[in-house]
């Protein structure tokens, strides 16, 4: 299991360019890392993350000019990038909220592949607020966890949403009474995942994504495919030998 912590408390996690790219190096290094099996992030201090460092993202304005605008849509391409960093990690990606979690902290949650929330969580989609559009992938990947009806109010409004609230549809798997359970919880989840075939698992998470990308029987001949170049490996002998034996499995990863 590895730990990929928030840890700008002072600032409440805001997000600058730095961070954004560091996103693609951590993600990619546990992408790499036969070792890891699961990723947990969480944060320090009393947000999870407040969003977009609006001093750095004034950056982003320039002079106006055709050149300047196109710079900006590069880097707006780079920006969300960096968020699919998590999406494109092979390891499963779990997301423990607390606090506020607003604009760029829910593009970040949305790309992980599960959310758990305490109580005194508090979301935005906060873009509309503020004049902007939300450009980094929370108007892609939320309607997708959560179906459209009330996220488009919550896009539409920029208005706070509770982690019952989303809890309800379907964005939180699990809800904490408080911090320390949150992270308890996820470090139990975490553990739970990790125990299982990683190659289980790693190509579980490659499946759900191409066939939400390319449809139901695209989806069908990807996972025949996936299927047909790991079997039979190790871990499938592993599996049936602990059912024999009446024991845990215990998993290689080959």
């Amino acid at each position: 299991m590895a730990w990929l912590i928030l840890d700008r408390p002072e600032k409440r996690n805001t997000m600058t360019f730095d961070f954004f790219r560091g996103l693609t190096e951590h993600f990619g290094r546990f992408d790499a890392d036969p070792n890891v099996r699961v990723v947990v992030v969480r944060a320090e201090g009393k947000s999870f993350c407040a969003g977009l460092d609006l001093v750095e993202g004034a950056a982003l304005l320039g002079d106006g000019s055709a050149a300047q605008r196109e710079m900006t849509r590069w880097r707006i391409k780079e920006l969300q990038d960096n968020i699919s960093a998590a999406e494109r990690c092979r390891k499963p990606v779990i997301a423990a909220i607390h606090g506020h979690c607003i604009g760029g902290g829910i593009d970040l949650t949305s790309a992980c592949d599960i959310r758990l929330a305490s109580r005194d969580a508090v979301f935005s989609i906060r873009e509309t607020r503020i004049a902007i559009i939300a450009d980094v992938g929370t108007l892609q990947r939320f309607p997708t966890i959560v179906g459209q009806g009330l996220f488009r109010e919550l896009a539409l409004t920029g208005r706070d949403f509770t982690a019952e609230e989303v809890f309800r549809i379907g964005f939180l798997n699990r809800l904490y009474e408080d911090r320390e359970s949150l992270v308890q919880g996820a470090r139990e989840l975490a553990n739970e995942i990790a125990a299982n075939s990683p190659l289980a698992v790693q190509g579980v998470k490659e499946v759900i994504l191409f066939t939400r990308d390319n449809g139901l029987f695209p989806g069908l001949d990807f996972v025949a495919q996936k299927n047909s170049a790991v079997l039979p490996c190790e871990d499938l002998k592993e599996a049936v030998g602990a059912f024999m034996e009446k024991r845990k499995p215990t998993f290689s990863g080959n």
